[in-house]
């Protein structure tokens, strides 16, 4: 996302997975122009000023259809995505 911030680019970023709106760390760490490693390494380090439900892992089947998701994205398919929940 090297694109200026703007709504849509913050928009384009969200998915719906287990009936929430969530971010990938990735992209997470791109808005505050950290690396991936560091935005992790820093929650970990402060999980008390998080709420409870700040982040969770994805399992392996949501992993695949995002992935999947994406691939459809890079091509020109559309940007809401959901997981049927």
């Amino acid at each position: 996302m090297s694109d200026p911030i703007t709504p849509q680019n913050v928009q384009s970023c969200i998915f719906r997975i287990r009936g929430q709106q969530v971010m990938l760390d990735s992209e997470l760490a791109l808005l505050y122009a950290v690396t991936t490693k560091r935005l992790n390494e820093q929650v970990r380090r402060n999980l008390r000023r998080f709420p409870p439900d700040f982040m969770f892992q994805l399992s392996l089947p949501e992993l695949a259809s995002l992935r999947s998701h994406s691939a459809t994205l890079e091509k020109g398919g559309g940007q809401n995505w959901s997981d049927g929940n």
